[in-house]
């Protein structure tokens, strides 16, 4: 997912800088001077703003949503984050030892320092953290060749939901977008309401599959009495015997 501030979804999420003290066991100390340039060469300075972080399930990247105080050095903030750990059930690869000792941000591309170099998984969910920003293409790990996301394709989710967020307020037609790369493209989706009874499902193709990870992006129709709760399942079927296999399901708060 692409950076986005939404306002109206910071009650409760907003986290001020405040959270990167030493009280913490996982604090992550910038030793170094941390900048960031963007396109037009200003960023918003002092402004909440909704972030996504990348952590992990079933060793495979997977969102988290955090609120941030949103500031010139933004993208170093979101790291920050990303190194204090999740609040959900996910996991994450990266170390305690973990630390930033620089990031710079100029041309598309990210140079960052860590000390010490961590494992893939952990670089998977740096580069899919940094990315989200528009300012950002690819991500250089200590001097290291720029990558992007394509690179960690092992590390991503055969059907991988970039939107809607896990636990995101959604409304009847919502559209659900990310990347797939499954067999010949194709994969299904249902919608589930509170009591896990299906409202709406569907077959949706990718651009591109069998080998090649592709886009998708699809409405999703439903009607619901009352809010409540649902989760949003994509999932693929084994050619093999017909199985549900690369399945995810989304928690998500139905208007």
């Amino acid at each position: 997912m692409r950076f986005a501030a939404t306002l109206s979804l910071l009650a409760g999420l907003l986290v001020l800088a405040g959270c990167m003290g030493d009280g913490e066991t996982k604090t992550v100390t910038v030793r170094e001077t941390v900048t960031e340039t963007s396109a037009s060469g200003t960023v918003p300075s002092e402004e909440p703003a909704l972030v996504t972080l990348y952590f992990l399930r079933d060793g495979k990247v997977a969102p988290e949503v955090r609120g941030v105080v949103s500031r010139p050095d933004i993208a170093a903030v979101t790291i920050h984050q990303l190194f204090e750990g999740t609040e959900s059930d996910l996991t994450t690869a990266i170390s305690p030892e973990t630390r930033l000792r620089r990031l710079t941000i100029d041309g598309g591309v990210a140079t960052i320092e860590l000390t010490p170099l961590t494992n893939r998984k952990a670089l998977a969910q740096i580069t899919y953290t940094l990315t989200q920003f528009e300012t950002v293409k690819r991500v250089s790990f200590n001097g290291q060749r720029p990558v992007g996301r394509a690179a960690f394709e092992q590390q991503t989710p055969a059907i991988f939901v970039e939107s809607p967020l896990p636990d995101e307020e959604v409304e009847p037609g919502f559209e659900a977008s990310g990347t797939a790369n499954t067999f010949e493209a194709t994969f299904q989706y249902e919608l589930r309401d509170a009591d896990d009874k299906i409202l709406t499902k569907d077959f949706e193709t990718a651009t591109s599959g069998t080998g090649t990870r592709g886009t998708f992006r699809f409405t999703v129709p439903y009607e619901v009495e009352a809010p409540q709760d649902g989760r949003l399942v994509v999932f693929e079927e084994s050619a093999a015997d017909g199985s549900r296999i690369n399945e995810i399901s989304i928690p998500l708060r139905l208007r």
